[in-house]
């Protein structure tokens, strides 16, 4: 179900990264989907009784104001609706979906807190369209990596350790040779 995890080595299925801007839903029982996700806020959605499920990824919570378009798959406003009826489409229904929030990090201490004004707009959103949310890992300053499976609502989050990458070494270079040049 929805909240058993997934055991490591997901051997035998078709992994399909659900970059920013995208919403995916399936029942296809061999497919897993992943993201990595730093101030971004990934929705899982299944349905436990049609076996259908959904990812989504989306990087800013909302347009600014006056922004002349609703259609933007940068913004979870359009793609926590897309999600939803993508879900829809392939035989879930709203009042049997369940939800899971992950991302939302700040991880940037020079930026404003934009994880945490989308993983706050995830929250609202699913509240305000009467989705159940059953887990959520939200906030924090490390990012995220989420396997999703859609068909049996079995995911995976792991922390992306937050270190930095070893100083590069400089490479000494050769002496100048003082001998002569002999062309050919």
């Amino acid at each position: 179900m929805f909240h058993k995890p997934i055991l490591p080595n997901p051997s035998g299925l078709e992994r399909i990264t659900v970059m920013q801007g995208q919403a995916l839903a399936s029942a296809d029982k061999s497919l897993e989907y992943s993201t990595v996700l730093g101030s971004c806020v990934a929705t899982c959605l299944f349905d436990p009784d049609a076996r259908v499920g959904g990812m989504n990824h989306f990087l800013l919570a909302e347009p600014p104001a006056g922004y002349d378009t609703a259609v933007d798959e940068h913004y979870g406003l359009y793609l926590m609706e897309l999600l939803v009826n993508e879900m829809l489409a392939k035989g879930a229904r709203k009042s049997k979906l369940k939800a899971h929030l992950y991302g939302g990090a700040n991880v940037n201490r020079n930026m404003m807190k934009i994880g945490s004004v989308n993983a706050e707009f995830a929250r609202k959103f699913l509240a305000n369209e009467g989705i159940a949310l059953l887990r959520e890992d939200l906030g924090g300053t490390q990012a995220r990596r989420v396997d999703f499976r859609p068909a049996s609502g079995q995911v995976r989050l792991r922390t992306v350790e937050d270190r930095l990458a070893p100083p590069v070494q400089p490479t000494a270079r050769p002496a100048k040779s003082l001998g002569d040049v002999e062309l050919f």
